[in-house]
C-alpha cells in the first residue's frame, strides 16, 4: 500500500509542475514605451483523456478556458506600460487577418518542432529567427497597432476512468499522463513580420484553464519574461 501510495503521489507532484522556455529574436529590441499592441483572440481547445488515452474535444471546457484566458490576459496587460487593444474575435479569421492567424499557428507550430523538438533546421541551429512575412502589415494597418501578442492553447484531462486506470497501473509501477496543458504565446513585429518573443510552457492538470485561478497561473507562466 506504501509502494502505490508513493506511485500515486509522485504522479501527482509531476502532473504539477510548470515549466517554461522563452527565446529571444537574435539583435531583437524591446518595443518602446507606449508601443501600440494588438491582443489577438486567445486559440484555446481542450479536450477530456478517455480510459484509453484519446482525447475528446470538449466544446464546453474550450469556451470557458477561452473565456478565463483572454480575460486574464486582458488584467495582466493594464499592467504593462504600453497601449492594449483588443482583436475583436468575431472578425478575427476573415480576410487577410484570418489568413494571418492561420498563417501564424503554423509558424508556431514549426517552432516547436525545430526549436524546441527533436529536429533540426541548418539554418535554424544556434538562432532563433522566424517571420510571417510582409503579410503581418495589413493587421499593423487594420488595428493601428505595432506588435501583435498571440497565445495558443491545448490541454486534456482525466476523465474519472483515467484517474482509476492510471491508479491501477501505479500499483504495477507503470506511469500514465493523466492530462496536462501546453500553450506558446509570441510577440510579433507588425511592420516587419518578424517573431521578436516566443515562450513555450507546459503544466499539469492542477494548472487549469476552465478555472479562473488556473487560467491566471497559465497566463502568468506564458507571459514570463515577454519583453513588454
Amino acid at each position: 500500500m506504501r509502494h502505490l501510495i508513493a506511485a500515486v503521489a509522485a504522479c501527482l507532484l509531476l502532473a504539477a509542475c510548470t515549466t517554461t522556455n522563452t527565446k529571444l529574436a537574435v539583435n531583437s529590441t524591446k518595443p518602446a514605451p507606449g508601443a501600440r499592441i494588438v491582443l489577438v483572440d486567445p486559440d484555446i481547445e481542450l479536450a477530456v483523456l478517455t480510459a484509453a488515452g484519446i482525447q475528446e474535444p470538449r466544446a464546453d471546457w474550450s469556451t470557458q478556458g477561452h473565456a478565463n484566458v483572454s480575460a486574464e490576459i486582458e488584467r495582466q496587460m493594464k499592467a504593462r506600460a504600453h497601449t492594449y487593444r483588443l482583436l475583436d474575435p468575431d472578425d478575427a479569421m476573415a480576410g487577410r487577418t484570418g489568413q494571418l492567424l492561420r498563417l501564424h499557428e503554423a509558424v508556431g507550430q514549426s517552432i516547436m518542432m525545430f526549436n524546441y523538438g527533436q529536429v533540426a533546421l541548418p539554418t535554424k541551429k544556434g538562432s532563433f529567427d522566424w517571420t510571417l512575412g510582409e503579410g503581418a502589415q495589413a493587421l499593423g494597418s487594420a488595428y493601428d497597432a505595432d506588435y501583435a501578442l498571440f497565445v495558443y492553447g491545448r490541454g486534456n484531462y482525466a476523465s474519472g476512468a483515467r484517474v482509476v486506470t492510471a491508479i491501477g497501473l501505479a500499483a504495477l509501477g507503470v506511469g500514465v499522463p493523466i492530462g496536462g496543458q501546453q500553450s506558446f504565446a509570441s510577440l510579433v513585429d507588425l511592420k516587419t513580420g518578424r517573431v521578436v518573443w516566443f515562450n513555450v510552457v507546459s503544466t499539469g492538470p492542477t494548472s487549469d484553464m476552465r478555472k479562473a485561478e488556473g487560467a491566471a497561473e497559465l497566463v502568468k507562466a506564458v507571459l514570463k519574461d515577454a519583453p513588454l
